[in-house]
């Protein structure tokens, strides 16, 4: 177990723009590389940013519920991901938990909201009264991430709508007891739309109530709600169904490079995926890619040093990172 109650964890790193701004070809993050989907942007550019939304969200939480099944008390907005794994922690605090299962390699604000409400840390799935993460397909990795033992268990769905491979581990029955995180702007292609969901276990309602009591008002502007209503969308579905089928080529097309120059890829079930880099030394490599408009996310922050993660990019970005890589020298 790794208390982090008062270490200094590393700074938060993130894909996507930098301090020189966005990359003119960008692998850093997991976005859908055949987006923005255009009904979804239709949505967010029309959305009446003049006024507040509802604060209650009853419209949108009926057709979030209606999407995945169940009643609408079950449905918790979040300003994103990221607030949302904050809130969690803060409930599980307020609980009386005090340890905090995460995977071997994970998005490091699991870590950061532990350590803000002074909870342990420790690897892997956890026993008894601990809060416990998951991600299926994980990150960085893009791996299943099956059912695990109990506990307050958080399943972050993120990447599971961009599964290109394999099957969901995940039954309806098995989900019944788990809290569900749902992000749909990596799916849709606007990451630059923070907007997120929880779906509160079977029962759960008076968690749900409590994790609503520690939401400011209104976490959601008028963009994230258009962004979530058009999650709930036929025509939405169908565009990203099609996309798949894209990623899936150009994902093979970019694996065979990488392995080309000499890059291990590692297996990977989603839009990305994780290579070792020959000799290790990936930050000045990745400091002169940035500089030739090429950017990799280094995998280190993951706890995977020596690799890089690589979301799939269209084949116009898959050459300039072979040039870039050749200009390197490599062969």
């Amino acid at each position: 177990m790794v208390a982090v109650s008062g270490a200094a964890l590393p700074r938060r790193a993130h894909g996507g723009p930098d301090a020189a701004g966005a990359a003119p070809f960008d692998f850093s993050t997991n976005a859908n590389a055949c987006g923005p989907c255009p009904q979804a942007l239709a949505r967010v550019q029309a959305a009446d940013a003049t006024r507040y939304p509802d604060p209650a969200y009853q419209a949108l939480r009926e057709r979030l519920a209606a999407r995945h099944g169940v009643a609408p008390a079950r449905i918790v907005l979040a300003a994103s991901a990221s607030e949302a794994i904050f809130r969690l922690t803060a409930r599980a605090a307020q609980r009386g938990l005090r340890r905090v299962a995460l995977p071997a390699h994970a998005y490091g604000d699991y870590a950061h909201a532990a350590q803000a409400w002074g909870l342990d840390v420790e690897p892997g799935p956890g026993e008894g009264a601990v809060l416990r993460w998951q991600c299926d397909p994980s990150s960085p990795l893009g791996q299943p991430d099956p059912p695990g033992p109990g506990g307050l268990r958080v399943l972050d769905r993120a990447y599971a709508p961009l599964r290109l491979s394999g099957a969901d581990p995940w039954s309806r029955a098995a989900l019944e007891p788990v809290w569900q995180l749902w992000s749909p702007n990596k799916a849709l292609g606007l990451t630059g739309v923070r907007a997120a969901y929880l779906v509160a276990p079977e029962g759960g309602g008076g968690e749900a109530a409590a994790l609503e009591r520690l939401a400011p008002s209104w976490p959601l502007g008028a963009h994230g709600v258009a962004l979530l209503q058009a999650w709930c969308e036929p025509a939405v579905a169908a565009w990203l169904a099609q996309s798949l089928a894209t990623l899936r080529s150009w994902k093979a097309q970019q694996q065979a490079l990488c392995t080309g120059f000499g890059w291990t890829c590692l297996p990977s079930e989603a839009n990305f995926f994780c290579a070792r880099v020959p000799g290790g030394g990936t930050a000045p490599l990745l400091r002169r890619l940035r500089r030739a408009g090429v950017r990799l996310r280094d995998a280190a922050s993951f706890g995977l040093p020596g690799h890089v993660r690589l979301g799939v990019l269209p084949p116009q970005g898959q050459a300039a990172l072979a040039a870039a890589l050749r200009a390197e020298g490599a062969p």
